[in-house]
């Protein structure tokens, strides 16, 4: 019956942590640099990729207010990211280092999924509201929920507030715009599917 586009439930929460996340990165590709050079024989190419990658980790955040096509810029530096924790995995796992490269696997694998989440939280986010209940958007699949577990839920000043019965209250930006008699039509559809 209505459908809103929102801000993301996650989005605010994931892009204040976005630039620890890459600093984070940045310093884990650092401290491999570290790992290559006490090898034996070490690899000089791979040392100044996790250089580069590190480096462009930790400066990223400060140049991310700048770029105008932010979403794609941000996803094309997690898959940058997971490749090259990847890579450094297949080389530490060549080496004979098994601890150092399953960790790596790991931090790659890590970085893929926070790459797929942050691209899902930046795509539009629409919340569906019909008779029978409200649709949310969530990362992977989208989560109903029924009026029976709604205490009450308004529209005022562009922000959706959902007070569940469990004490639980969700507050969503709407980025539409809705006109005052529309909003005072949907807040009065709410009141009745809440009450029923």
């Amino acid at each position: 019956m209505y459908k809103l586009r929102i801000l993301h439930p996650n989005a605010m929460t994931r892009l204040r942590l976005q630039p620890v996340m890459h600093g984070m990165a940045g310093i884990l590709f650092l401290f491999n640099v570290i790992g290559i050079y006490k090898m034996d024989d070490p690899n000089w190419l791979i040392a100044a990729l996790f250089v580069i990658m590190g480096l462009a980790s930790i400066f990223f955040p400060f140049i991310m207010k700048n770029i105008r096509k932010f979403g794609e810029a941000n996803s094309l530096m997690r898959m940058l990211q997971a490749f090259t924790l990847m890579s450094g995995c297949l080389y530490f796992l060549s080496h004979l280092q098994p601890i150092v490269g399953f960790t790596m696997l790991l931090a790659g694998l890590g970085m893929a999924y926070i790459g797929y989440a942050e691209f899902k939280i930046l795509q539009p986010s629409f919340i569906e509201i019909d008779t029978t209940g409200i649709t949310l958007p969530g990362i992977f699949s989208n989560r109903r929920t029924g009026w029976n577990e709604m205490k009450n839920v308004i529209l005022r000043n562009d922000l959706l507030t959902l007070d569940f019965k469990n004490n639980k209250i969700l507050q969503l930006e709407v980025l539409d715009e809705i006109s005052p008699l529309k909003t005072a039509e949907m807040n009065t559809f709410f009141e009745k599917r809440t009450q029923s």
